[in-house]
């Protein structure tokens, strides 16, 4: 789990005025196992429901109060998007180590050499995308979940290639999901389903970091995509024009 999450769960405890003891004692488990999950960060993703039950929160508010402590705009500078766009390679390391991939699985799974993995590792350290330590271990100085520039060098580069290769399946598998309305509803309405879509997201984000600690092999590559804007079919639309043109023709 990320150190802004263990973070921020320690500091809701804290105003909850609840000790280690306190929250070992709810949980039925003895104070140094929890006092081992806070040091160690290593939550499975049940444990951690049960501590967000006893502490009456939920992950989409500890993930909103983290987002607020780290004090990031969630956007990388232009200099290090450019970075990334020039080269795939980079961006795929970059990739997975954001994704909390170590050195050596990154070396034990993709056809890439250690010199060459420790060139990346380098690379990433002077653009400020990586605290790069002793023993090749990592920590992220990006927001771990960065928003790609609006017209920057990511979007033009990889956006249209992304979006036309997560779209482009039969959304079959057991994991898939796939959910698409055309509707119309009024203003006020549209933000209540942007804010419901901006909570759906901080939960899947904190479900990320509770699985953070797990071994890359235990974990599967997923695309999410929540989009909401104003959108008519454009079959629709072709038939409004046609009706527009048929009661002028008709006033004549």
């Amino acid at each position: 789990m990320t150190r802004e999450i263990v973070e921020t769960l320690k500091q809701v405890l804290k105003t909850r005025g609840m000790t280690y003891a306190q929250l070992a004692r709810a949980l039925q488990v003895s104070t140094p196992t929890v006092k081992r999950m806070f040091s160690e960060r290593s939550f499975t993703l049940e444990r951690l429901e049960s501590i967000l039950r006893v502490l009456e929160t939920d992950f989409y508010e500890v993930a909103r109060l983290a987002r607020a402590s780290n004090g990031s705009k969630g956007e990388l500078s232009l200099e290090q998007e450019s970075a990334l766009a020039k080269d795939a390679r980079l961006f795929s390391i970059f990739w997975l180590v954001t994704n909390e991939w170590s050195f050596e699985e990154i070396l034990a799974e993709f056809r890439v050499g250690a010199p060459q993995l420790t060139a990346y590792y380098a690379r990433l350290a002077r653009l400020k995308l990586i605290d790069w330590r002793p023993g090749n271990r990592v920590r992220l100085l990006a927001p771990r979940h960065y928003l790609w520039r609006r017209g920057g060098p990511l979007r033009k580069v990889y956006g249209a290639k992304v979006i036309n290769e997560f779209v482009r399946s039969r959304f079959d598998s057991p994991v898939d999901a796939f959910h698409f309305d055309a509707v119309e509803m009024t203003h006020e309405s549209a933000l209540i389903v942007k804010r419901r879509l901006e909570r759906v997201a901080a939960e899947i984000n904190a479900l990320i970091a509770a699985d953070a600690s797990a071994p890359a092999r235990k974990r599967v590559a997923l695309g999410v995509l929540l989009a909401f804007r104003p959108w008519a079919n454009s079959i629709v639309h072709t038939l409004r024009e046609e009706a527009g043109a048929l009661h002028k023709s008709a006033r004549r």
